[in-house]
């Protein structure tokens, strides 16, 4: 006996119960993922005079860090939906570790940018976008919560880490700091394990249908086998081949979907995005490094970014609150559009701080404004495209950001090499993001009144009768040509009638 339909549909979200235990594994391996490029930034200064080179040259450990974490994005998709997200976290927690130990042993910047860049990036992308896609299978009410309170992971961790490798460095050395923190980052491997995958009833419709799926296979195989012997079935060879090259593509746009790129909506997502990373990273990678250039000490600029980050903690769950509420959530994107442009109005102010006060006050700002940005980034992107193609979505827009999320720390850097002063950095960083907030906000504006538009377009349409009629006539009346074509069509209707006749096994006289 099959089993009933809707054992085959998958289960709705609980919307707590383990799922808080999942916010906690995300909290945790979302936390390094965004914090860990920033934090060892610490670093920087100490590993310049090691090597002997520029700022744009040792920025580029982070740019190849972040655009690791970034465009790995579709890889980490694919394998989240082929093996599931808690083998994929758990495997990119050892890859962070690996990466560290090794860079411990580095000798030239060029091994740091593999070891520290690409290798730990590699393993912080296994771990960002399986911990969000996990949030969004647990939760659907309570969803902006979520996702505030597991994007509240990185000013924790950035909090904890700006001192920690403070003082890390202090004792034992870059080096020594490289080692400890690859064993830290195991962690990752912990926060994995508590992916438990939603559903289990799955895995028992599989084995209920296995006998009579095998059974239908079987009969498929030999009919197919009996036809494709048959001379008269010769020509669906060429239709198998086709249809082995549209199962191809089918399978590829399974883990991919990219019908997504003829989505309106998704397409100002990624524009507005891919143009803010280009000044995201760059003004909290410069901080510490800003603050240490005006003669502040070197635990004084490590505490800006703690400051930076205690802010930023409050604001990631008070922006999902806001963001869940039935004022905001309805139009979420203009709400997401602002926290862009404070983020460079911020910016656009900072070089008039010159006082270690100033930073203070702007590293306040900043952490609100950086942390309401944080929250809604995914949460504005499964509104626009849903929960079922969030998954893609999520792996297209990370391959895309990753080339402005290279750039911008360096092209910050190539600023101070040139001016010798870190104010440029600031500024460029300012304008990129008023810009990519007024682009959302103007073209978010244009998308709803669209879709307004047409949405009350169908409306009329289902409600007005003469137009469902009209539709009714026509297709009747296509469907009477078709079948009064005259005889010069039947040998063509019956060579497309054939092999329906034989597939379905009826015999009609």
């Amino acid at each position: 006996m099959p089993p009933p339909a809707n054992t085959r549909r998958a289960p709705s979200p609980p919307d707590g119960g383990w799922g808080w235990v999942v916010v906690f594994g995300a909290f945790v391996s979302i936390g390094f993922a965004y914090a860990f490029p920033k934090g060892i930034a610490i670093f920087f200064k100490e590993i310049q005079g090691f090597f002997g080179t520029s700022y744009s040259e040792v920025t580029w450990v982070s740019s190849i860090m972040l655009a690791t974490t970034y465009g790995v994005g579709p890889i980490s998709s694919i394998l989240v939906n082929r093996y599931g997200s808690r083998p994929v976290v758990m495997f990119g927690g050892l890859l962070c570790g690996i990466g560290m130990v090794s860079a411990a042993f580095c000798t030239s910047i060029m091994q740091l940018y593999i070891c520290v860049g690409f290798i730990t990036g590699l393993g912080l992308a296994l771990n960002l976008q399986p911990s969000v896609i996990m949030i969004g299978k647990y939760f659907l009410k309570r969803r902006p919560i979520a996702n505030g309170l597991a994007m509240a992971g990185s000013p924790v961790m950035l909090c904890t880490l700006a001192p920690l490798n403070q003082f890390l460095f202090d004792s034992f050395g870059w080096r020594g700091s490289f080692l400890i923190l690859g064993a830290i980052l195991l962690n990752c491997c912990v926060a994995g394990a508590l992916f438990r995958p939603i559903g289990p009833g799955t895995a028992s419709v599989k084995t209920q249908v296995t006998g009579e799926e095998k059974g239908a296979l079987k009969q498929e195989v030999t009919e197919d086998a009996m036809e494709i012997s048959s001379p008269t079935n010769l020509p669906m060879k060429n239709k198998t081949e086709e249809e082995g090259d549209r199962d191809c593509c089918e399978k590829i746009n399974r883990y991919l979907d990219f019908s997504l790129f003829k989505h309106r909506g998704f397409l100002i997502y990624l524009i507005g995005n891919v143009l803010m990373f280009l000044g995201f990273f760059a003004p909290i990678i410069f901080l510490a490094p800003y603050a240490k250039h005006t003669g502040i000490d070197e635990y004084s600029a490590a505490f800006l970014l703690s400051i930076l980050a205690i802010v930023d903690i409050v604001a990631r769950p008070a922006t999902g609150i806001i963001a869940n509420s039935k004022w905001v959530r309805p139009r979420i994107q203009y709400f997401f559009s602002f926290s862009i442009a404070f983020n460079g109005v911020c910016h656009l102010l900072c070089p008039l701080a010159s006082s270690y006060t100033g930073l203070v006050i702007y590293s306040v700002f900043f952490g609100l404004a950086f942390g309401m940005v944080c929250a809604m980034l995914f949460e504005t992107l499964m509104d626009l495209v849903g929960a079922a193609r969030f998954t893609s979505a999520v792996g297209l827009v990370t391959i895309a950001e990753c080339c402005t999320i290279l750039l911008g720390p360096p092209i910050g850097g190539m600023l101070i090499d040139t001016f010798g002063d870190y104010k440029y950095m600031f500024v460029k960083c300012g304008v990129v993001m008023v810009l990519a907030g007024t682009f959302l906000f103007i073209m978010n504006y244009y998308n709803y009144r669209v879709l307004a538009k047409e949405e009350k377009e169908r409306k009329a349409r289902e409600e007005d009768p003469k137009t469902v009629r009209t539709e009714n006539e026509g297709r009747n009346n296509w469907i009477k040509e078709t079948t009064q074509d005259g005889p010069e069509l039947e040998p063509l209707r019956e060579e497309q009638a054939g092999p329906k006749k034989e597939v379905n096994g009826i015999r009609e006289v």
